[in-house]
């Protein structure tokens, strides 16, 4: 008879050699500690529901005035007719049944009072009570089906989780109005069949394939239409769709053996997502596989011109918009942010009144990128300045620009609060597995690492930090999809990373903070050189998920600019500060200097307050003009010639960042006075008068004629050009 002790002896000896075994692997590099190829355990397969057979079959889907696909109003299939269901006793709980039953992993919230808009029909469901667990919406307790007191103005809506059920299969309760129902699968791909589009970055053509129960499976193309192809483009993050050879993809298909989806696909071509779309026909597939069409189908996309495609590099240029007359500002990564249109030769913003997942989707494709991923409202990407152009946009999703749109021109009364921002999909260049942060006591922090190419073979090394600075931080960080730099390091001695990854693999580095990858900057390439060497002097980052916006007014500096010529001996303190030109050390003191004289008002439009890095032990005291700098220099103020050639610039410091004014209903932080804190609030203006020392240019070498003003401000977190005027 085994002692008491032999099995649990025994299951750990056991447990503690597949750790072992499982360690060996981990130390060869494979991610998940199992070589590729090798069989990983299989997750949780989804199985149907057996449900009684009283229930009453429904089927479900979210409908309404959509700002992401994995929301809406939720409505109810029964006895050949859609209905809503009523907001009373609705929860969080209920909301789970819901998206579970709909294909989603989880719940994320609810909301009641017709959100989504007013439904019709019916009202199904009423006082409806689940506790989480039921499989259908059916099996929850509730008035009883049909029974209903409720207005649709108490239609319930709700949102659910991005991530799908693993191994979720549709299956259809419905004998006839198929139809109406939208698509619910677990997953979509486009698999490039090609060997010429394989090695290309992004994927731009190939299979369209969807994954229900768990296997990926091919479309047929019997009722295939352009209007389903520019849906599935614009999802991978392409504005557009192209004719393809034909031909091949008929030989690839009669020499392997299709697996077809058991339904066709009826987009309208303005869906953001294929979830939106109606389920097709039944399709019958034949004996030998093959379907009506003869053929799985195949999309051919069009990129942006930023993701044009090259064999194996997959990128040319950093990021440009595409078009002048709209922009997004105020985002943390590529294909986000706050909408902003060119109107009258001023920039303003558009309204979030019915702002929508359409009217989203016509801005992004307009910019290069796919369909919208989220329309945000609310100031959710900050606020932006200037007027605000439209209001109550409403977009068919074939528009070539969202200035095309109808807007209501006479809608007066939005504010800044209220402005629109988009999240648009953006096509997969695989830039985040590239880079990574080391070492790190969170996420958004760490030694940056590379993965580059050497003598053949990809090795992870350290980025030298020699001219590190803000501008490669926000690069890193964008790549990273972790928002925005909050700091700059050029030592990492206290983020030890992983040994193996000390040697140095980038030097020179210098980015300009618009590229959307390390290696889009300019570097030393194969021909490193860093005196201090990598490891614990290696370059390191620490990024946020929100950061401060700083915008210059450019309508105060063109209100409030003028010339003065101001005696030498009343200029001592600002020569002092080195705010005059080189030339002024010859001038005597009883001489002019012609200055170039404005008013500056720098905004925080973003999402948190702007403070200076420097702690006020740190600040520096200016004996002449007896106060303390926070900041040596803020702005940068350059005259230059129409060809670009600086000829002649000016700086302020930073004596007192503080909140001259703010929107309304905004109270003020920082103030300057007794040695106050400084800062900027979000929603906050800090104004520099025309009448300050050192606001100006000192322009008295300078030859009568046209030239271009130009106002760079520099903040801990970017370096901005704000005010290009003449």
């Amino acid at each position: 008879m085994l002692a008491p002790w032999s099995l649990p002896y025994c299951f750990t000896i056991l447990l503690g050699l597949l750790k072992l075994c499982r360690a060996q692997y981990e130390q060869l590099g494979y991610p998940h500690g199992y070589p590729q190829g090798y069989p990983e355990p299989e997750q949780e397969q989804y199985t149907a529901p057996e449900l009684p057979p009283d229930t009453p079959r429904i089927q479900l889907r979210l409908a309404g005035d959509k700002r992401k696909h994995n929301e809406g109003r939720v409505e109810v299939f029964y006895d050949g007719e859609w209905g809503t269901v009523c907001d009373d006793d609705f929860s969080i709980h209920s909301a789970q049944v819901v998206c579970r039953e709909l294909g989603y992993l989880e719940a994320v919230s609810w909301s009641p009072s017709s959100k989504y808009g007013k439904g019709e029909g019916r009202i199904w469901f009423d006082n409806v009570q689940c506790t989480g667990k039921e499989k259908t919406l059916a099996l929850c307790m509730s008035n009883g089906i049909g029974v209903s007191d409720c207005k649709h103005t108490e239609d319930v809506g709700v949102v659910c989780s991005d991530k799908r059920i693993p191994g979720f299969k549709f299956i259809n309760t419905m004998a006839n109005n198929v139809e109406s129902l939208n698509i619910q699968v677990e997953d979509v791909r486009i698999r490039a069949i090609l060997s010429s589009y394989r090695k290309r970055v992004p994927v731009t053509e190939g299979y369209v394939e969807v994954k229900d129960g768990g296997k990926w499976k091919q479309i047929c193309d019997a009722e295939w239409t352009k209007h389903n192809s520019r849906v599935i483009c614009g999802m991978f993050g392409f504005p557009g769709e192209r004719k393809y050879n034909a031909r091949v993809y008929k030989m690839f298909a009669r020499r392997r053996k299709p697996n077809y989806w058991d339904y066709s696909v009826n987009c309208t071509g303005n869906e953001a997502h294929l979830s939106s779309c109606k389920l097709g026909h039944a399709v019958a597939a034949k004996a030998n596989s093959t379907c009506g069409g003869g053929t799985p189908v195949v999309v051919s996309c069009v990129p942006g011109r930023a993701f044009s495609p090259t064999p194996m590099t997959g990128f040319r240029k950093a990021f440009r918009q595409e078009q002048p007359l709209v922009r997004l500002r105020g985002g943390a990564i590529v294909g986000e942010g706050r909408v902003e249109v060119l109107k009258n030769g001023e920039w303003g913003t558009i309204c979030d009144d019915n702002w929508s997942l359409l009217s989203a989707t016509v801005v992004c494709r307009e910019l290069g990128f796919g369909s919208a991923k989220e329309a945000l409202s609310g100031g959710r990407l900050g606020q932006g300045m200037g007027p605000v152009h439209m209001n109550e946009v409403k977009c068919s999703g074939f528009e070539k620009s969202v200035t095309e749109c109808f807007f209501n021109k006479e809608s007066l009364g939005c504010s800044h609060e209220e402005d629109a921002a988009v999240t648009c999909n953006v096509p997969a260049m695989g830039f985040q597995e590239r880079l990574r942060l080391s070492g790190g006591r969170n996420p958004y922090e760490g030694r940056v690492e590379a993965l580059v190419e050497r003598n053949g073979s990809l090795v992870w090394g350290t980025v030298c930090s020699d001219g590190w600075g803000t501008m490669e931080a926000m690069v890193v960080c964008r790549q990273l999809g972790l928002g925005f730099a909050s700091n700059a390091f050029q030592e990492t001695w206290y983020w030890p990373g992983e040994v193996s990854a000390d040697p140095v693999v980038m030097s020179g580095v210098r980015c300009s903070g618009t590229e959307m990858s390390l290696s889009h900057c300019l570097h030393h390439g194969a021909h490193l050189t860093c005196p201090k060497g990598g490891g614990r002097n290696a370059a390191g980052v620490s990024c946020s998920e929100t950061a401060p916006d700083l915008v210059l007014s450019p309508q105060v500096v063109e209100q409030t600019t003028y010339m003065e010529d101001r005696p030498m001996f009343m200029l001592q303190c600002a020569y002092e500060e080195n705010c005059l030109s080189t030339t002024s050390s010859k001038t005597p003191a009883n001489s002019y200097r012609r200055l170039l004289r404005f008013s500056s008002q720098i905004h925080n439009n973003g999402q948190s307050d702007f403070r200076p890095k420097a702690g006020r032990h740190s600040w520096v005291w200016h004996d002449c003009h007896r106060h303390y700098h926070s900041m040596e220099v803020f702005t940068h103020y350059d005259l230059l010639s129409l060809n670009g050639t600086k000829v002649a610039e000016g700086h302020k410091a930073s004596f007192c960042l503080e909140d001259t004014d703010c929107e309304e209903g905004i109270e003020k932080r920082y103030e300057c006075a007794n040695f106050g804190e400084q800062g900027i609030t979000v929603g906050c203006w800090d104004t520099y008068r025309h009448d300050i020392d050192c606001q100006w240019i000192d322009i008295t070498d300078i030859k009568p004629g046209d030239y271009i003003f130009q106002v760079n401000y520099l903040s801990a977190y970017l370096k901005k050009k704000t005010s290009s005027t003449r």
